[in-house]
Formats: structure tokens, sequence, C-alpha cells
């Protein structure tokens, strides 16, 4: 069914733009264009899950092109795509009130989810990971042109009221769009030539009732709230105003938009199941509320010896008196580190845009577009004041009895003793980490057509991300001298300072709240990281059969596109003087541009005879030239089609796709940095073990790595075990352990190969039945990423002494040590850690998608849309003699992928026959999850002595969403909407930040994990 599109349509094929969703069932912008959205209605609503079968051909209103497949430069109607392609529909995503674009593309099974939203410790910014391969490898376009640098993508920038659609190309495309393009290609097809007046609102809100979980007895028994019942919070606003005019008969076309977000936070406290954080403390023991003693809003104390080690670890007595009692469980004694930590995070959002075009001639366009954005948003942390201090023993805060344990016989003098403290000034008082994302991204451009044969579009994109960091830390010297303190206790000053501000710092009573100390030991500085993109491009595309070049077996000739390319990014970060002082770091301006040109054939061979109604040849290569690397590179793929039947349709496509290092990660691969005891406490394990009596002696025992592991380190024979080999602590910094270096790297492009093979089936007896099955397979060799230092010394005991590990093992010569002056920038006596290339990353399953449309006839109809996705292989090979470590079902032990082998998503709509009405019902699949500790595969764990007899598997989860669509006439259509209508709770994970970086007890990206979405959405035309 071919269907004549609209002059948004018609844009689009100008601006060499594409479509992946099949003419059956599905609503065309023509239809959206002739109706209100009321009356568009959900009609294919699941171009959710369709794959590309035949793209409706197009008038363009300047270049004449069609509309194209995802993937492709090739304007051509009709086009059956080679790759499997997913789109999400306008439709679909009104159905589910999604208020960002996060809400929309988590639902989409080749896509990683992300829940920004719900992580405490994000920065706000909204990034897309196709097959959990990471955001540097998925490419981001808008309208087929770049979103913007990897390093500052953020698609808040796009309100999800905009979208006409959303196409997503899984599988290398490097060849087609450049470097980025490895995991595949999201591009946003933004709705941008309306005419009149629209106003589109969204409310939503979480209807849950809070039941008692495992986690909430655990947390009242440790003193902290557990909510019970019914609670309507976490409320999202989002309003879009659209407006649009042509003049001069068409010829000139103006649209513009404002858009407003704004979302209510919810608190961990605020739900059972996040009442605490739930831990386990070692392999199979009971699970238990994690306390954290350095969150005692009571005050931690630990008194230091002379080595700087704590001889005990106590807390100001709760019931006032200036006493001190051992650290333990109860009210008062520890606190809920993660009280006030968000649920869902407070945020405000400002989206604006417009877009011209404007036809010069009858085959010329001149087009552009701005959109601006501005998001704003916090993390709330604890006000904990603490560090490695010197407090003098004659403070009158001290008792007599806390003098006597801090500085025994010092008691009472003006000499000071050493103490770690950690004081957590009121729950009340957490200090806010804001963020402020602001982005602006310009196009503009020519394009039309020339002759009868070609297209062209010369344009560009410069894009803007902008971050303000202000986060709230201890002024390290205002602490010291708040410590500090003379005079009386009905009167104390602050001794040995004459700032005036100082306030006298009580750390020896219980629950200080002072607002004016708070004032005075925090400060707020901010750092600003700048990223820019400059892209300049020139593509052609011509129809070769208009000069004969056709086979002498097909009707449409050969096509081919010609394009080249010039890309700058940048990426500065300065901050200011406050920032510095307490945080440290340089103010950095890194730089890298490319040059690139492509070329991309398509040959039909046979079409409309038997047994090959279409056979076709699919070709593409592009060379790259990157300022950061001597060498120039290259990207190629190779596709075919061929159907035997109409109703058949196999497809094959074959990509070699490569990715230069970002700015960012050259950086981070060459900038050189010195540590000691990396991220933790590291010793050399080839040194003795060492144990120390109750008396205090030392003995050594037989180091945890083998002799011929440490041999393979570079470490001679005779000092196997040797007490010198032992890494010292640092005075100057409490730290102890190796010495660390970060950086220091080379970054070389990572190289995917990519494969995907599909059947398409449309049976004629099956009138409005289409489905389709894909195979991909991708392999990264030399990926890309950041391993600390204990990839390298893990890995080096794990292989019994692999050199692709034990070369990161850089000893001193002679001495054999592994600890080094930082500030010598010494070349040996280190770890190494940072980002580099590694060995291979792999992805593989199958794509399932269907779609079916039942008449109804006088009764209307019912659309019937399913998208599965198994995954059979989820991680890769960190060296040649490793085991490859696929993670596909199971997470934990660094699987940190968390996918289920099978997912599903399927959507059943019924459309009256006037289209007043309709109803959406829909069932998300969330397969199981197992802890790798129980997956029977040492590469990730699952040895019979790590076996988890708890919570060692995340069951099966179903949700349903159900949408009601009412059009009350043709300018106004009201929405109703429940997602996860059953109130399913999301299951307990404990040491959930393990798993998936957050404090929530679960994994929010993959489950809906606030409870019942209610939400109501109209639209308004003037």
């Amino acid at each position: 069914m071919n269907v004549r599109n609209s002059a948004s349509y018609m844009a689009l094929a100008g601006a060499l733009m594409v479509s992946a969703t099949p003419a059956i069932g599905q609503v065309t912008p023509a239809q959206a264009e002739a109706t209100t959205p009321a009356e568009a209605k959900v009609e294919a609503d699941a171009a959710t899950a369709t794959s590309a079968v035949d793209a409706p051909p197009a008038e363009d209103r300047a270049g004449g092109g069609d509309i194209v497949v995802t993937g492709s430069r090739i304007q051509r109607p009709n086009m059956t795509s080679a790759a499997p392609i997913t789109s999400v529909t306008s439709q679909d995503i009104r159905a589910q009130a999604a208020v960002n674009v996060e809400d929309v593309l988590n639902r989409l099974l080749q896509v990683a989810p992300d829940s920004q939203q719900t992580y405490n410790d994000s920065d706000g910014r909204q990034r897309i990971k196709l097959r959990s391969l990471g955001f540097e490898r998925t490419l981001v376009l808008i309208d087929g042109k770049r979103l913007g640098t990897q390093n500052g993508q953020d698609v808040g920038i796009i309100p999800p009221s905009l979208l006409e659609r959303v196409d997503v190309l899984t599988g290398g495309a490097s060849s087609v769009y450049g470097s980025d393009a490895v995991a595949g290609v999201v591009n946003f097809v933004l709705k941008k030539d309306f005419e009149g007046i629209q106003l589109d609102g969204n409310y939503n809100f979480y209807n849950h009732n809070n039941k008692d979980t495992v986690v909430s007895s655990l947390a009242r028994a440790a003193g902290f709230n557990s909510p019970r019942g019914l609670t309507n919070d976490g409320g999202r606003a989002d309003v879009t105003l659209t407006a649009g005019k042509k003049f001069f008969d068409g010829a000139l076309r103006i649209n513009g938009f404002v858009n407003y977000k704004h979302t209510d936070e919810v608190l961990l406290s605020e739900r059972s199941n996040s009442g605490c954080y739930l831990t386990q403390t070692s392999l199979n023991a009971p699970i238990s509320c994690g306390l954290t003693p350095s969150s005692s809003t009571s005050g931690l104390i630990s008194p230091l010896d002379s080595k700087g080690v704590a001889t005990g670890q106590y807390v100001n007595n709760p019931n006032g008196t200036r006493t001190f009692v051992p650290f333990g469980t109860g009210a008062g004694n520890a606190s809920n580190y993660f009280s006030n930590y968000a649920y869902q995070r407070p945020s405000e959002r400002v989206n604006a845009g417009g877009f011209v075009s404007l036809d010069v001639a009858p085959d010329a366009e001149v087009y552009a577009s701005g959109i601006w954005f501005r998001d704003k948003s916090y993390n709330n942390y604890p006000a904990i004041a603490g560090g490695n201090v010197q407090v003098n023993c004659n403070n009158p805060f001290l008792s007599a009895s806390q003098a006597s344990t801090i500085c025994g016989a010092a008691a009472g003098t003006a000499a000071f003793a050493p103490i770690d403290i950690r004081y957590r000034l009121g729950e009340g008082n957490d200090q806010p980490d804001s963020y402020l994302n602001t982005g602006l991204r310009l196009t503009g451009g020519l394009r039309g057509k020339a002759g009868d044969a070609w297209t062209y579009d010369i344009g560009g994109v410069y894009a803007r991300n902008k971050q303000d960091y202000t986060p709230s830390f201890v002024n390290a010297a205002n602490l010291r001298k708040s410590l500090n303190v003379g005079g009386t206790l009905a009167a104390p000053t602050c001794a040995g300072t004459t700032d005036a501000a100082c306030v006298p710092f009580d750390a020896f009573s219980a629950g200080n709240t002072n607002p004016a100390l708070i004032d005075y030991l925090y400060d707020r500085g901010t750092s600003t990281t700048i990223g820019t993109l400059y892209d300049v491009q020139a593509n052609i595309t011509g129809d070769l059969g208009k000069y004969g070049v056709t086979s002498p077996f097909a009707e449409q000739g050969v096509a081919i596109a010609l394009g080249t390319e010039y890309r700058k990014d940048t990426l500065k970060s300065t901050a200011d003087s406050v920032y510095r002082a307490g945080l440290g770091g340089n103010d950095t301006y890194l730089k890298q541009d490319v040059w690139e040109a492509n070329i991309e054939v398509q040959a039909p061979l046979i079409e409309h005879k038997p047994f090959a109604e279409l056979l076709q040849a699919n070709g593409g290569y592009r060379v790259s030239k990157y300022s950061s690397n001597s060498s120039s590179f290259n990207t190629w793929k190779i596709e075919g089609i061929y159907a035997p039947v109409s109703d058949l349709t196999f497809r094959a496509s074959f990509n070699k796709a490569q990715r230069a290092p970002t700015v960012t990660e050259i950086r981070q691969a060459t900038n050189v940095d010195f540590a000691r005891g990396g991220s933790g406490t590291f010793n050399d394990f080839c040194a003795p073990t060492v144990t120390t009596n109750a008396a205090g002696g030392v003995t050594y025992g037989t180091p945890v790595a083998s002799r011929e592991v440490c041999r393979a380190t570079g470490l001679s024979d005779a000092l196997y075990g040797s007490p010198t080999l032992i890494c010292p602590g640092d005075a100057s910094t409490g730290a102890t352990g190796c010495t660390v270096r970060s950086g220091g790297f080379e970054a070389d492009p990572e190289t995917a190969y990519t494969q995907t093979y599909g059947l398409i089936v449309k049976p004629r007896f099956v009138p409005g039945l289409v489905f389709s099955v894909d195979r991909y397979k991708i392999k990264i060799d030399d990926s890309l990423g950041y391993n600390d230092f204990s990839y390298y010394t893990d890995g080096c005991q794990r292989s019994n002494g692999d050199a692709f590990f034990c070369q990161g093992i850089v000893r001193n010569p002679g001495t054999g040590t592994l600890y080094s002056n930082a500030a010598s920038n010494p070349t040996t006596g280190f770890i190494r850690q940072g980002t580099t290339n590694f060995y291979k990353s792999i992805a593989r399953g199958y794509d399932f998608q269907a779609q079916y449309t039942l008449d109804l006839a006088s009764v209307g109809k019912i659309d019937w849309n399913f998208n599965g996705s198994l995954t059979t292989f989820a991680g890769g090979q960190d060296s040649p003699v490793q085991p490859t470590r696929n993670c596909a079902g199971y997470y934990g032990n660094g699987c940190g992928q968390l996918i289920p082998k099978w997912s599903h998503g399927l959507r059943a709509t019924y459309t009256t026959v006037d289209k007043g009405f309709s109803a959406s019902f829909n069932w998300r699949y969330v397969g199981s999850l197992t802890n790798a500790d129980n997956s029977g595969d040492p590469a990730i764990g699952g040895t019979p002595e790590r076996e988890r007899t708890s919570y060692f598997r995340v069951s099966p989860k179903s949700y349903f969403d159900l949408a009601l669509n009412f059009a009350i006439d043709k300018a106004f259509s009201l929405r109703l909407i429940a997602n996860n209508l059953l109130d399913k709770s999301a299951p307990i994970v404990p040491d959930s930040y393990n798993v998936a970086l957050a404090r929530t007890n679960t994994i929010p990206q993959r489950y809906d994990s606030l409870g019942r979405n209610l939400a109501v959405g109209a639209t308004v035309r003037f």
C-alpha cells in the first residue's frame, strides 16, 4: 500500500530523511496532517515493533526525492531495508504519556534502558546505549544530522511532544554516517511542518500502595522509617505550545515551539522497598541495613595513634551527655546515609526552538532550524564534616572522659591529638550538588534537485552543550579552625585564628545542627564544561538508471550517493577559584577534527521475475582522517536483499565500523596522574601477607600470588615474599597501598564487525500481517574503555601470568617495588589504570517483530504489534588467553549489562470506525536475571564455592499498561493512561549499587520501581 505524503515528509525527503515503518496499518504523516492528532489515533501505534519493509514514496517539495530507509542516504520509492529497523510513532509516545525521551527509549528492547531520573548520582543528561555497548558507540541524529558531540550528548534537548517518530537501526552504520555508529543509529524525526496553533499537555504521578517488604522490618529495627499505605507523589508536568504559518502560497514555512517540564522529588525513604540500603556483608550472609558510621548524627570519633591508625570507633552518646559509646545500631548511633537520596530527582526544563524553510526556486530549498534547552536538577548528599584533623586537648567541648580517650595523659593541656571525625550535621541539612545543563543546536543548508536524476543537500550543524556543576564540599581549612576551640563551654571561641567568621564546632556532643556552622564549613564552587560540534556535509544522490545504468532484469536503475564531511569537536573545562581551592584539578581545552568522504551504491539486479520478485545488492565505503591519529581508516558495508515472491524477503548486511576515541577518551588515555592505593588499599600480591597478634608482633606469610605469576610481572625469584615489597602508607594523605598511575596509554580506533540476517514475511493469505526475524552479531576488536588497576592485578592472577594483564604491573628495577614518588613523574614502580584499547566486546541475539490488523467492519479494527528480543551473548573477552564472558541473563561479577535473555512488548489497540475512541493495552515482559555466582560459568565467577542460596535470581516480570483516547471533536482530544496498571512492585536486589549504580534496592532501569503511573493528557488545536 503506497500512500501519498504531506509536505512534512516532502521536506524530510529533501533532507535525506528516512522512514522505517511499513505502510501496512500505519498512520502516515498525510493522515496525521489531514486530521487533528485526536483523529489520527494510534492507528499503527506500534510501528514500535515493525521492521522496515516498504517505505511510502513522497514528492519532495524542493528536491523531488523520495523517502528512504534509515541507514542509507539513497532516496528511492518502495525501498526495502537491508538492516533491521525499529520505529516508535508519535501515537505510541502519547499512549505512554512520556515526558522525556528517556521514557520513550526505555521500552525499546534494542536500547539498554537508562534511568537518569532515578540516579541520585546523575548529572541530568540523558544518553542512549544500543545493545548495552555504551553511549559512545551509538550515533544520535535529529532529522538525519548529528545531535551534537558524543561527550556532551543529551537527548533531553528533544521534547517528546515534538517527535513524529524515532527510528532505531542496530548494527554498524559508520560507512553511511561516520564514526560512532558502531552499535547503531537512533534518528529522531521531528514535527516541523505544522500550521496553526496547538497546545499539548501531560500530567502524570505515581499512585502506589506501600506494602511491607523484607526491607521494612530491617529499616524499622535500625530506627528508620518505612511507609505503609497508599501514596500519590512524584508529579511530572509537560506542556508544549506549537505554532506554524505558511506564507507566499506555502513557499515560506515557519514553525516554533516552547516546552516546559517539571518533575517533583520522591525520596528513597518514601517507598517501603527502599527504607534503608540492603547489603549482604558476605556470601549467603543474612541481608541487613547498611549502616554507615560516617553518617552518624551523633558524630563518629576515631582517635588515631602516631602512625595514623584508628584505636577505636566511638559516637557521642545520643542521650546528650558528653561521653563516648561504641558505634553500633540504634537511634542516634547510625543514621540512614541515603535517607534523603532521591528515588526520582527533582528537575525543571525549558525547551524552545523553531524551523524555517524557503523555496528559492522550483527545485531548491533553503532550510534552517534551532533548538535551545535549559535543564536544572540536583542531588542531595549528607552534610558530613570530617577528615583526619588535630583537636586541642583543652577544648572546652571535651568532657574529662572524652579528653582522656582522645589525648590520654595530655588531656586538659594545650597539646593537639589526631582524630578522624565524621559528623553528619542533621539529616535535614543535606547539601545539594546542582547541575545546570544548557544546549543549543543550529542547522542550516540548501537542498534540492538537479535535473531528473540528482538531488543534493549541502548543510551543517553547530551544537553547543554547557554543564555547570556546583557541588557542596567542606572547606578543610575552616574545619581545622573551627575545631581549635578556646574559651569556655558557655562562651566558646575559635582559638589560633583571626577569622571573624569562624564558628566553634561542638563535635563532642550529639545532634549538632548549627546552621551558622554549616554555612561556615561548606563552600560551593562551580566547574563548567562546554562541548561544541561543528559539522559540515555535502551529499548528492543520483539515479543512474536515467542514464541507462540498469540491470537488464530490473526496472529500477543503479542508485548512488556521494558525500563529504568535516567535523570538529571541542571540549573546554574550567572552574572558579572556590572549586579549584577545594577540589583541585586543572583547566583543559581538548579538540579533534576529521575529514571524511563516502560512497554508497544500490543495485537492483532482478525485479518481478519468477522466483525473484527482488534481488538487490547494496554497498558503501567511507574513508576518515582524524587529527588525533596519523593514519586514516576506512569503513564499509555489503548488503543483500532477496525476495523470491512478494510474501517473503530475505536480507543480510555485513559492516565494518570503526570508532575513533572521543576527545575525553584521548585525554583520559594520555594524561598521566599518580595516586596512592588506587581505589582502595591494594598491596603487592607478591609481598608477604602480614598478621599482627594481640601483643603487636608481626609475622609474615605466603604471598597471595604464586611464584609463577610474580615472575610474569618481572619480579626475581629472590624477592618473592620479601617484606621490602610491602607498599608503605602516605603520611600526607593518609592513603595506603601501592602507587597507581592513571593514563599514559595510546588510544587507537576500535573496529566492529557486524552481521545481520533476516526474514520478512507478508503472507497474502493473511492480509494485514507483517512478521520479521533478524539475527545480529556484533564483535568489537581493540575495544576502547576504562579499566582500573584491579583489571590488571586480578587479570594477572586469574590468567596465571598472562602478559596481556601482567604488563600493567610495572616494577622498579632492582628492588621490584610498586611504589614511587609521584612528584618525580616516575616511569616505573606503579600499577597502571585508565582508558585504553583492550580485547573484544561481543553482542549477539535475535529480534522478532510483527504487526497485524484485524478489520472488524462497522465495529472498528484492532491492531496488534509485537517486539521481542532474544539475547544470546552480551559480554566480551579480556585477553587472547581468557575465556569469553557471556553475561546474557546474568548480573554481578562485572556483568553490568543487565540484559535478560528474553524480553518483549505486545500492544493491542482497538479503534472505532469514526476514530472517536481508541483503547490501547500493552504487555511488557522482562525476562529473569540470575546472579553470576550461580551461572556455573567460571568466566563470570560461577564456581560452586561462590554459589548463592538467597537473592540469587530476579524472577520474570510482566507489566500492563492501558491508554484510552477520546476525540472530543476535531480540535480537542483527551488521553487517560495507566502505566503499570496493577501497581507491581520492583524486585528486591541487595547491594543494588554494585548491580545498577542505584541505592534503590532494585534495578530501576529495568523495572517500574516507583509503582503505578497515572496520566492525563490533552491536545488542543486552535
